[in-house]
């Protein structure tokens, strides 16, 4: 039996001043600029920090992530300790999400909130040399965020006891189930000592997801800020019908003409993700690829140099769909629409966070129009039709491209598809003149040539 608390958009804003919280927690939130909690935190902090379960869902950018990790780090200061000795240091909290993305993210955050606090954190996922990781757990934390595979790795190397485990937490728990951790969570579950705390964050309250709760939930207070998957009203979104060059064409347009930095550019793919940042590259867009195929090393470097602002686009997989948390992302472009409806929710969540504005741009082909029909009847949104008009160019100076003249992006004079359909030959002045049959303007030109050289006339 849940206790349902719906979030009042009426209800006056609450201050993390107002929750109790710890000192040194305290300081590292005045620190990181936090003064007014979101909806998600206001509910769920007080909540959590009363020792209560909770399942809690909220759309993406609404700050789930301090909504479970500052009650838990409040929870965890009577066992504080400046002891060195790892015996001193068991892991009393453990933090499982889907991708290491999303666990890189949770690990940085919890660090941000505990420096002022002797409270140690750790991360482990896969993709990455499991020996760092091993000698980090043998020294101790009290926090322990995980992928679940990994955290089995550890597990069966005897390199992390769960046995004092007091607080679990699953974050985007309907992710796990989508990719199929149901399994790997249930192992975990068994490892665990009866009667710790459970605290379930997810997109959605589906049915797979209720049932998830009940299995290790006790009595959680179900606490729901907006509607299933509502996408935020700090996000503007507009599609455009373009298929085929003309997509790529258009992120180059948005990119160069508006002067957009840190847009992220999702593809269905992980070639088609590759290719795409490979040919914004050769048109003069700094831009970089992450996908499942890619090392943990290079992902996280793509990852740092797209936060470090040296990058103008990080062309995705739906990897970095959820986890991704970069501050004042100003567009998210939807190169290819998902064939899933509610990992649009999520895509486009990476823009407009924490009350800033965004822009959700959809570039969509005939044939994927059903998917985007699929996405209004999700989110009960009609997505407003647009036409883009996109800058002419030519085969000698594309757009963007590092090699055309010093302003690095200059509309060309002819359309590309003229020179494609009408053929062109060299006049004696220079200028290229069109002619009606390619044959005929070669058949000449050819024989004067051999007759220049001394030779025959050509037949």
């Amino acid at each position: 039996m849940t206790d349902p608390t719906t979030h009042d958009s009426t209800e006056p804003s609450v201050g993390f001043d107002q929750f109790g919280l710890h000192a040194g927690i305290m300081q590292s939130i005045a620190e990181a600029g936090y003064s007014l909690a979101t909806p998600i935190q206001a509910r769920a902090i007080p909540v959590a920090m009363a020792g209560r379960d909770v399942m809690g869902a909220a759309q993406t950018g609404t700050g789930k992530t301090a909504a479970f990790a500052l009650p838990i780090l409040h929870r965890l200061m009577p066992f504080a300790s400046h002891s060195a000795s790892p015996a001193r240091h068991p892991v009393r909290a453990l933090i499982l999400t889907p991708t290491r993305e999303l666990a890189d993210q949770i690990h940085s955050n919890v660090e941000q909130y505990s420096k002022h606090v002797p409270l140690r954190t750790a991360v482990v996922f896969g993709g990455v040399d499991i020996r760092p990781q091993k000698e980090a757990l043998r020294e101790g934390c009290e926090i322990l965020i995980a992928t679940p595979g990994r955290l089995l790795d550890h597990v069966e190397q005897r390199n992390v006891n769960l046995g004092q485990v007091g607080i679990l937490v699953l974050d985007e728990a309907d992710r796990m189930l989508d990719m199929g951790f149901l399994p790997d969570l249930d192992r975990i579950l068994r490892l665990l000592p009866a009667g710790h705390q459970g605290l379930l964050f997810s997109a959605t309250f589906s049915p797979e997801i209720r049932k998830l709760g009940r299995g290790f939930l006790r009595s959680p207070v179900e606490i729901e800020v907006a509607p299933p998957n509502a996408t935020a009203d700090t996000v503007s979104q507009i599609a455009y019908p373009l298929e085929g060059e003309a997509k790529r064409r258009a992120v180059v347009h948005l990119v160069k003409s508006r002067h957009l930095t840190q847009v992220i550019v999702f593809s269905n793919t992980k070639i088609g993700c590759s290719r795409l940042a490979r040919q914004l590259e050769q048109d003069g867009v700094r831009a970089e690829s992450i996908h499942g195929n890619k090392s943990q090393i290079e992902r996280m470097k793509a990852l740092d140099a797209f936060k470090a602002g040296t990058l103008e686009v990080l062309v995705a997989t739906d990897v970095a769909a959820r986890g991704l948390d970069v501050a004042g992302i100003p567009c998210v472009i939807n190169y290819d629409l998902p064939h899933n409806p509610e990992d649009y929710v999520h895509r486009i969540g990476r823009t407009g966070r924490a009350g800033a504005q965004g822009e959700a741009i959809a570039l969509y082909a005939p044939d994927e129009e059903r998917y985007l029909q699929q996405i209004e009847r999700l989110i009960k949104v009609q997505i407003p039709r647009g036409e883009l008009e996109l800058p002419r160019v030519s085969r000698r100076n594309p757009v963007g491209s590092r090699k055309g003249p010093s302003s690095g992006w200059q509309p060309a004079a002819a359309p590309l598809d003229d020179l494609f359909t009408k053929p062109y030959v060299p006049s004696v002045s220079g200028q290229a003149a069109p002619v009606a049959d390619f044959r005929s303007a070669v058949t000449p030109a050819r024989a004067a040539v051999g007759v220049l050289l001394g030779g025959k006339k050509s037949s």
